[in-house]
């Protein structure tokens, strides 16, 4: 009986192994046929009928089955290094499933089944040669492979070509006197958002000595979508920044300890919340109460100015030290309008421009540019584009023109020339322009000097034509010197969405290397609109946009989700960059995320060397028909507490474009299980020499500790290179120090090498740009805001935390 018993187990174990194999192969062939009809690849058919005989094979208890797995097998490394060479993340999901497949069949656990035989011990493979044997090998060849592309270094066609090893040298850039005694007095360091400290106690030779030398808690307001993406200001003792919920917070420099807080006490505001920083301001040649003030934009649309020493409110300011900002805006709904970023100061002018909701209907309110006096608060000038020329308000009953491009990120400014740098969005909704006025179409998606005393357009840059894909421009100006034979180019420094890097002379916003306009995608797909028939590229810098998308790009855990991916690109729309929306499914890369979004840039001065974080990550969009969008239930968001926001999902946003002929749907391009259908690396940390134009280095940034199918993270420390929201900070000691992945890590890079010099475990998401000083005791700190972003999928937080060298 026992004996009955065993042969029938064993009889069983191999069946239920040829179950799932037929499965798998039912599902390839499935899915197979279904991409071959597409023009795919044929692979996945004969695969998945190879898989059907394997399995067929061992349901009768054949060890062919075997041999024939061990020719699929063989077959599929040959294939995928065909498609894909040694390239490590791709060979992946190629291969790994297979290969574990594999050494199943080599698992006694099955072969005591097979052939009605049970095989002496340690005879196994002398008895079974034709078909363990050869699958052996065929094993050992694929996972030689694997480990060969895992020594391989990633060739990328795009980020390789023109590199250079060699680093401009000179002189250490003189900076402003601010920030050689330590402090770190603007958003982005300097007016000009270098992003580069001229500090050095902390060095290539120490960094790795870093630890937590302070943790202050700001409070986690609940219930908020939105993230801590805050860069503290630090001017003499105190370091001024911004809680999620606007507070106001001056710490001790030394300690972390709190010094004052002013309580904004937010009323109804935006359906997310995000506060980049705030500003600092001294009146020359004045002292007592308000001499010295931070000013901060608030979620619910307001100007506040507060004294610097105590945190009191500047009662000359405005009305008891506050503007609103609603002033001449017509009839907003809470939470349409704001402003994310910290407020810009040039020549004693406060010039902010406003975040507007996306894609909910066409009349949204104005993108207005304002400057006010930074010491009464009055209205200086306004950037109206619909009425250029007006700069004051608008008379009673009138309004700043509404739906025009607004302009949420960060500005620069240049003193010297009396200039403020504005990067602005495109005109609301983002994904349908037919409706455009010739001014929107003119200052949509571009870089606009603007002078800062009169509020006159200067000149203007334009990144994108005719913006149908959300490509705002979304990271500051950067602002450099750049030494060439010819002399000093004062230049300007524009990344863009779209992974372009243009580079204008501040002046008068010539390009300073060669920008050409190249064709692009055409077809009138919606009713009523039109599209741009050229679109600008930067021919003269690298680009980061990464290559045009293939079928053998598509990614997945398993070949499954990858096949699923592989149809999905196939069966959806998709020329190259600038393919347009339409009424059917098509595909953005890059996404509306970037490329390059708010965390913008850094720049070694000293070097001339640009370091930048980018995100390659693909989006889906798909135009809904008005009649469709009705019969969808699909309406504009109606402001503060409706928590219909994001419509179906992070995954599938909806937004109405109520008053004109299309709704829209866009979300991230992944599989079913949430992984991204393009193949990794999706986010890179480079370098760019500035005086050559070439490429330095290039590497990817972070790891796949805090992410993984589903969401859950799959905690292996594997350098995956993630998406990314925040951005670096350069220092004359040699370093970049970056957090913005997706996994909770800071880091510090070699500037010049690409070298990770030292790393530490965030208790949340990094979605903030670090800022370094001096301390009045002669310590330097580098500091960075821990709150995560509910938008990019972090932890949540409310720390900012200080790193320096032992005591």
């Amino acid at each position: 009986m026992r004996q009955t018993e065993e042969a029938s187990l064993r009889h069983r174990r191999p069946r239920i192994f040829a179950a799932l194999l037929a499965g798998i192969g039912l599902v390839l062939v499935t899915g197979g046929s279904r991409l071959l009809m597409l023009g795919g690849s044929l692979y996945y058919l004969v695969a998945g009928l190879a898989f059907m005989l394997s399995g067929a094979l061992l349901w009768r208890g054949r060890r062919l089955g075997s041999l024939v797995y061990a020719g699929i097998l063989l077959g599929t490394i040959v294939w995928a290094l065909w498609e894909v060479g040694f390239a490590a993340w791709a060979l992946l999901p190629r291969l790994v499933a297979p290969l574990v497949i594999g050494l199943w069949f080599l698992t006694p656990w099955l072969n005591r089944g097979l052939d009605a035989r049970r095989p002496s011990p340690g005879k196994f493979f002398a008895r079974h040669p034709a078909s363990s044997g050869a699958l052996a090998v065929t094993i050992a060849v694929g996972i030689g492979a694997l480990l060969h592309a895992a020594t391989t270094p990633p060739v990328d066609p795009i980020l390789q070509a023109g590199t250079t090893n060699t680093i401009a040298s000179g002189a250490p850039y003189a900076v402003d006197e601010a920030s050689a005694r330590g402090d770190w007095p603007h958003y982005g360091n300097d007016q000009g958002g270098s992003r580069f400290s001229p500090l050095e106690q902390i060095n290539r030779s120490n960094v790795e000595k870093l630890q937590v030398a302070w943790t202050y808690r700001t409070g986690l307001p609940e219930d908020l979508l939105g993230g801590f993406e805050d860069t503290p200001l630090k001017v003499g003792r105190l370091l001024y920044l911004a809680a999620v919920n606007n507070d106001v917070i001056a710490l001790d420099a030394d300690s972390g300890e709190e010094v004052w807080r002013f309580e904004v006490n937010l009323g109804k505001g935006a359906p997310f919340l995000a506060m980049r920083g705030v500003a600092y301001y001294k009146q020359p040649e004045t002292s007592g109460p308000c001499a010295e003030r931070i000013l901060i934009n608030t979620q619910d649309a307001r100007l506040i100015a507060v004294d610097a020493r105590t945190g009191t409110l500047c009662q000359g300011f405005g009305s008891n030290g506050q503007v609103s900002l609603l002033t001449g805006m017509g009839d907003v709904t809470p939470g349409y309008y704001y402003v994310t970023s910290a407020p810009t100061i040039v020549r004693g002018r406060v010039v902010l421009g406003g975040w507007v909701v996306d894609n909910q209907y066409w009349g949204e309110p104005s993108g207005v540019v304002r400057a006010f006096d930074a010491v009464t608060g009055r209205l200086s000038w306004a950037w109206d584009m619909g009425r250029p020329e007006r700069h004051g308000e608008p008379p009673p009953g009138d309004s700043y023109t509404h739906s025009t491009p607004n302009a949420w990120a960060p500005f620069s400014a240049d003193e010297n020339l009396g200039l403020v740098y504005v990067p602005t969005g495109n005109a609301t909704p983002d994904f349908y322009g037919g409706q455009r006025r010739p001014f929107d179409e003119a200052y949509a998606s571009a870089v606009v000097a603007i002078d800062a005393l009169t509020g006159e357009v200067r000149w203007k840059f334009q990144a994108v034509h005719h913006d149908l894909w959300d490509y705002d421009t979304a990271s500051q100006p950067t602002l450099v010197d750049i030494p060439t034979a010819s002399g000093v180019q004062h230049a300007l420094i524009q990344p863009t969405k779209q992974g372009e890097i243009f580079l204008l002379n501040r002046e008068t916003g010539a390009p300073l290397a060669d920008v050409r306009e190249l064709s692009t995608p055409q077809g009138s797909l919606v009713p009523g609109e039109r599209l741009s028939p050229t679109q600008p590229f930067s021919i003269g810098m690298p680009s980061f946009r990464g290559p045009d998308l293939r079928e053998q790009d598509m990614w997945g855990v398993t070949p499954l989700d990858q096949l699923w991916c592989r149809i999905t690109f196939k069966e959806t729309r998709y020329d190259g960059p600038y393919t347009p929306p339409g009424l059917t499914r098509s595909i953005q890369y890059p996404g509306p995320a970037g490329g390059f979004d708010w965390g913008s840039i850094s720049v070694d001065l000293d070097h001339h060397l640009l370091i930048a974080n980018h995100s390659r990550f693909a989006f889906h969009i798909r135009l809904l028909a008005r009649d469709e969008a009705d019969r969808l239930g699909v309406k504009p968001w109606r402001g503060y507490g409706d928590p219909d926001y994001f419509g179906e999902g992070a995954q599938a946003i909806i937004g109405a474009q109520a008053h004109t002929p299309v709704a829209n749907m866009v979300g991230a391009f992944v599989s079913p299980l949430g992984t991204p259908c393009q193949r990794p690396p999706w986010g890179y940390l480079s370098a760019v020499d500035l005086t050559t134009h070439r490429l330095v280095w290039s590497r990817p940034l972070g790891t796949a500790r805090d992410v993984g199918p589903f969401g859950i993270p799959t905690m292996l420390p594997i350098e995956i290179g993630t998406p990314s929201m925040g951005g670096p900070l350069t220092t004359r000691g040699g370093l970049t120090f970056i957090a913005a992945a997706q996994d909770r890590y800071f880091r510090a890079y070699d500037s010049t090498t690409g070298k990770r010099l030292w790393q530490v475990r965030l208790p949340a998401g990094g979605n903030a740009t670090p800022m370094t000083y001096t301390s009045p005791a002669g310590r330097q700190f580098v500091v960075i805001a821990v709150g995560g972003s509910s938008i990019f999928g972090t932890k949540r937080g409310d720390y900012v935390i200080a790193y320096a060298l032992p005591e």
